[in-house]
C-alpha cells in the first residue's frame, strides 16, 4: 500500500472514530452516574432533595431532566424561572449547572455553578436516573 493510502486510510480512521465518539453521547468518554452522585452530595444536596415530590430549600430534583423550570409541584419559584420557559434537556442543564445566572437571569439560585465539565456531565449522568 502506497504512503497516501495508507495516510489516507488514518485519517478516515480518525474521522469514524471522532462520529462515533459524538454518537455515543458526544464526548471520548462516557460520563459517570456514580460520580455524579458524589457530585450531587458535595455541591447540590445542602439545597435540593432526590425525593419525589419532596422540596428543599431549593425544588426537588427529582425527574428534573425532561422538566420545565418553575414547574415542581409545591416550590416557590423566583419569576425569573417560572418565565424562563425552558425544558432541562442535558445540554441545557450542562449550561445552567456551569453558570447558572447566565442561563435564567434574575434566578434566586445562589450557587455559582460547577465549571469542571466531567462533573458536570457526571451529575447530568446521576439526574438522568432520578425518573
Amino acid at each position: 500500500m502506497s504512503h497516501h493510502r495508507i495516510r489516507a486510510l488514518v485519517r478516515l480512521l480518525a474521522i469514524a472514530g471522532g462520529i462515533a465518539a459524538l454518537a455515543l453521547g458526544g464526548g471520548a468518554w462516557a460520563a459517570d452516574p456514580a460520580d455524579g452522585q458524589a457530585v450531587y452530595k458535595s455541591q447540590c444536596s445542602i439545597c435540593h432533595t432526590v425525593a419525589p415530590g419532596r422540596n428543599s430549600i431549593g425544588p426537588t430534583l427529582f425527574g428534573v431532566v425532561g422538566r420545565k423550570t418553575g414547574s415542581a409541584p409545591g416550590f416557590h419559584y423566583s419569576p425569573a424561572n417560572i418565565r424562563a420557559n425552558i425544558t432541562w434537556e442535558p445540554a441545557t442543564l450542562d449550561k445552567y449547572i456551569e453558570t447558572p445566572r447566565a442561563v435564567v437571569p434574575g434566578t434566586i439560585m445562589t450557587y455559582s455553578g460547577v465549571k469542571d465539565a466531567t462533573k458536570r456531565a457526571d451529575l447530568i449522568a446521576y439526574l438522568e436516573t432520578l425518573r
